[in-house]
């Protein structure tokens, strides 16, 4: 790949080539580098609990080579394909965020190649720990990670989940506050809101052994997951299953496609009830258009996708999603609770240490407004800037490039630019995640 890159013209606008994608952004320019070979676990020391990784090896990958030695990685996103390199130049998050932060905070070392085409070894001291800081949420526009050493956690057999209901926000949230200690029992906390009315978190303990009588549930065929906590209090799944337990439906999203109908699931076969087909249907369907001219013809609105994920203080999660229901009405909604877990802020997402927040994510489409096609999309953002939060790049941003830059430490990402991608090669990060109607705002640099 090194290589490759260096062969490329020196103007040559370079975007990395992989096999797949959970980005939200469609209709990208092509590739212009194949990392397709640059996959796969270089080995696991169970002894130092360590993995060296090389960077486009998908989390699937990762946990069937950590699993058979009784590890797992500290955080392991919710789909498949995810990659190791993607969530760490990105942001990734699970339920055990509350205690082990975001998938960059187990990065010991990172091999980069940047975008000046050169190779450096990126640590948390040294010559480029600007670099290490400033990768996370970077989203390949500073360079690619070729490999990385991360932390492993142990882990057992199985996992004891409990579903915990509330009836509103506020004891929702109370319960999170008190639920999410970095020092409590519990390894796993996430939920779903399915209404102002409804919420649930859902508690995870590693157990080493079922009870007697009982056996590990299975949500890969025609049993669903997410439906469980409104069926039942306390449930068992094993290790595997529980960190895949989101990827089968693709949280709930797979229902849009009809895979929830238990007919169509009968026919549907296993190995393609998984997020990256899931991916691939909506990708064809965004290229094509497909649904807007179903929508047309039977003539309803057409539909404004609304797929994101926000980082909200706690104490402001109420107020988020009072006004999520009454200006988005998406449900359901899914909720995990995270903190760093290093005492240092990172560069490009510029979270408090130590401050509670909690993951708010959602992911459908709703009517559109006559108009306005980018009006739902909007009133989020200034909802979570008004609320204190910060929201990920992996969807479609529409802020302004001053709004843009303000969020994002946009002096700071200038000048790792300027190290590290001094001809810009690259993409620049706001042209790589803004809509087109965004780019209406001054330079904010």
């Amino acid at each position: 790949m090194v290589r490759r890159y260096r062969e490329l013209p020196p103007e040559a606008r370079v975007r990395l080539g992989k096999p797949s994608s959970n980005l939200f952004r469609f209709g990208a320019p092509p590739p212009t580098l194949d990392a397709s070979g640059l996959s796969g676990v270089i080995s696991v020391d169970p002894v130092a609990r360590t993995a060296d990784v090389a960077g486009m090896t998908t989390y699937e990958d990762l946990v069937d080579a950590t699993l058979p030695h009784g590890l797992m990685p500290l955080v392991v996103p919710q789909l498949k394909t995810i990659t190791l390199g993607g969530a760490v130049a990105g942001l990734g998050i699970e339920s055990t965020s509350f205690r082990n932060g975001l998938p960059h905070e187990s990065v010991r070392a990172m091999e980069i190649l940047t975008g000046a085409g050169e190779v450096v070894t990126a640590t948390p001291d040294g010559e480029h720990a600007d670099l290490f800081r400033g990768f996370p949420n970077s989203y390949g526009t500073l360079g690619y990670a070729l490999r990385l050493t991360i932390d492993l956690q142990p882990v057992s057999p199985y996992v004891r989940l409990r579903h915990h209901r509330y009836p509103d926000a506020k004891a929702c949230t109370d319960a999170i506050v008190e639920l999410a200690d970095p020092h409590g029992c519990l390894d796993f906390l996430d939920g779903t809101v399915f209404d102002a009315g409804e919420q649930y978190l859902t508690t995870g303990e590693f157990v080493d052994a079922l009870p007697a009588g009982t056996s590990a549930s299975d949500y890969t065929g025609q049993k669903i997951f997410y439906r469980s906590q409104q069926e039942r209090a306390v449930d068992h799944l094993t290790t595997r299953d529980y960190i895949w337990r989101w990827d089968t439906d693709w949280f709930w999203c797979s229902r849009a496609l009809g895979v929830q109908n238990p007919v169509v699931r009968r026919f549907w076969p296993g190995r393609y009830r998984r997020s990256d087909v899931y991916r691939r249907i909506v990708a064809l369907d965004r290229r094509h258009g497909f649904s807007d001219r179903l929508n047309t013809l039977r003539k309803r609105p057409v539909e404004e996708p609304v797929v994101q994920d926000v980082e909200i203080p706690v104490r402001n999660l109420p107020a988020f999603l009072e006004a999520f229901h009454r200006d988005i009405g998406i449900s359901p909604v899914w909720l995990c609770p995270l903190r760093l877990r290093s005492g240092r802020p990172w560069t490009l997402y510029p979270m408090k240490p130590g401050e509670l927040y909690v993951n708010v994510g959602f992911w459908s489409s709703v009517p559109e407004k006559a108009g306005e096609p980018d009006a739902h999309n909007r009133r989020i953002e200034q909802l979570v800037t008004d609320l204190d939060g910060h929201k990920s790049l992996y969807s479609t941003v529409h802020y302004s490039e001053d709004e843009f830059w303000q969020h994002y430490n946009g002096l700071a990402y200038r000048a790792l630019k300027q190290r590290y991608d001094p001809r810009g090669r690259l993409p620049d990060l706001y042209s790589k995640v803004a809509s087109p109607s965004a780019h209406t705002g001054k330079t904010g640099r």
